[in-house]
């Protein structure tokens, strides 16, 4: 896993730089749907003495891509690939003579092709696409009981997208993604899901 990443960081970093013009480099901050099934039904113990739990909504992350013109310069066809890191989910139990702390983290790589209405600097452009995303969740267990899980998940999804360009160097706009079945279970247990609607802040740098 760790060795994929450091892959995919590379790709994201070193590839706008390597080929240049029609590439670009993307970060994004914003929140989507989280559910944290195993955590809230079997973890979370509303008669302990004393217990805290902390859902994460939000979520960050970098992205390159690639635009192709079509008919003409503003009609382009794209591709990017991400990289994001979801909020972390947790509980803690605190009732003696039991102490647990659970967390649940969970990180994604989508990969979109889209259409995008380009309509140059001191504009607005607009975009969407669809692809699919490679989500992989850890549900880590510390204290009086210890235990691990994590899984991995390929599935669907769709992306709209509006941007600000305001130079020829630089964008900023909304970008919105909905996730299909984005459920990740093993031996029965959720260990997340990311499932619905997502939007997220995103600056672009183009090359």
């Amino acid at each position: 896993m760790k060795k994929l990443m450091v892959a995919v960081l590379g790709v994201l970093f070193l590839a706008p730089a390597a080929f240049a013009d029609g590439w670009g480099l993307g970060v994004k901050l914003g929140a989507a749907e989280n559910d944290p099934k195993t955590i809230k039904d079997i973890y979370h113990d509303s008669t302990a003495a004393s217990s805290e739990k902390d859902e994460g909504p939000g979520f960050g992350g970098i992205e390159a891509l690639y635009e192709w013109d079509m008919n003409d310069e503003s009609t382009k066809l794209g591709v990017k690939l991400g990289l994001e890191g979801y909020g972390e989910n947790k509980v803690e139990l605190k009732s003696s003579p039991l102490y647990l702390e659970v967390k649940e983290t969970t990180v994604a790589l989508p990969l979109t092709v889209y259409y995008k209405r380009d309509n140059g600097i001191k504009n607005w452009s607009f975009y969407g696409g669809a692809g699919a995303t490679w989500m992989y969740s850890e549900l880590e267990a510390k204290g009086t009981l210890n235990q691990k899980e994590h899984k991995g998940k390929l599935f669907p999804h769709i992306n709209l997208g509006a941007e600000y360009r305001f130079t020829k160097l630089f964008a900023l706009g909304l970008d919105a993604r909905y996730n299909f079945s984005a459920k990740i279970k093993k031996d029965g247990d959720v260990l997340s899901d990311r499932s619905g609607f997502g939007a997220a802040i995103t600056g672009r740098f183009y090359f």
